[in-house]
């Protein structure tokens, strides 16, 4: 149990979805914040109850990335001003993070920055979930609590009961969490090698390991435009694959991904509701994570262990 006054829950305009489901597993009320856009484009943030002394959680994802993470720099700096108490950022998706190092000369790392950013805002601390790379956690001076989809996607895929299972990885880059869904399950992996012409397109691909009359699941983070995916899908059904599944953490699903995945061998994919998913895919399916970051809000405010709870599985 918790003390619904000492604490509040905020949440910007693309992420209100996700915090009320987040409020009804806490029993407590979705927090009343305004946001009043102007006719260029810029907008402000204020809060219409006080906050003073209270630790707040401010829930939003960054996906589109620029306007979201703008309004949550403003609730930061409003609560801050506003005498807060603690101010928690909930971003189940962080925006920027495939930008984790320089894998080229002369460009940006975006994930720093965006820490950076964060932290003068003035967050005391962070709660994300599935980074594209764990290091990320090291870019913050504040503490990190990084979930894992794994909670609520292994529980799904149990429920499959499916024969012959493989996990799959659509890239080199994942095999660390698609062999640990692979180790939880007791079945075998496999790994897909590509190679991109560049973002957003891949060169080729090859399958690394025996697919051959399996059901096999490909694990990723996130999905983008869905070249990756549906392109090992395809191949795998081609090398006699039973059936080709995904799941992945993270709805990004832009541009023609939606089609691509209609079209491809892939039966089924299912996404957490880290990110609305508002265009029609018959075969896109979300799972809830809100009892999951309400449970880390609880034992936070209780200064209970996170990992102790059910939900981090890895």
């Amino acid at each position: 149990m918790v003390n619904s006054n000492s604490f509040f829950v905020f949440s910007g305009t693309n992420s209100r979805y996700l915090a009320e489901k987040i409020c009804n597993s806490l029993g407590c009320q979705l927090g009343n914040l305004q946001i009043t856009h102007f006719s260029d484009g810029e907008f402000s943030v204020s809060y219409e109850e006080s906050i003073r002394g209270r630790d707040v959680f401010l829930v939003q994802s960054t996906f589109p990335n620029s306007d979201n993470l703008m309004e949550l720099l403003l609730m930061i700096d409003a609560a801050k001003r506003a005498s807060a108490r603690h101010i928690i950022a909930v971003m189940p998706y962080f925006g920027w993070a495939r930008q984790d190092r320089k894998d080229k000369p002369r460009v940006s790392i975006g994930a720093k920055l965006i820490a950076d950013i964060l932290g003068v805002a003035g967050i005391d601390r962070l709660i994300t979930m599935d980074l594209h790379a764990d290091q990320i956690q090291g870019f913050f001076d504040v503490p990190v609590d990084h979930l894992y989809a794994s909670g609520v996607l292994l529980p799904y895929i149990k429920t499959l009961n499916l024969e012959d299972l493989v996990i799959a990885s659509p890239d080199v880059g994942g095999s660390k969490r698609a062999n640990t869904y692979a180790k939880y399950l007791r079945c075998p992996l496999v790994l897909c090698y590509k190679t991109r012409a560049r973002a957003n397109v891949v060169a080729s691909m090859q399958i690394i390991g025996d697919v051959k009359g399996k059901n096999v699941i490909i694990v990723d983070d996130m999905v983008d435009t869905a070249g990756t995916i549906t392109k090992a899908a395809d191949l795998m059904k081609k090398a006699g694959a039973k059936s080709v599944r995904a799941c992945a953490s993270h709805c990004v699903m832009s541009g023609p991904a939606s089609e691509r995945v209609q079209e491809s061998a892939l039966e089924e994919i299912v996404f957490t509701d880290s990110i609305p998913y508002t265009k029609r895919c018959d075969k896109v399916k979300q799972i809830s994570v809100a009892d999951m970051f309400a449970e880390t809000i609880r034992r936070i405010l209780n200064n209970e262990s996170i990992s102790d709870q059910s939900y981090y599985l890895i």
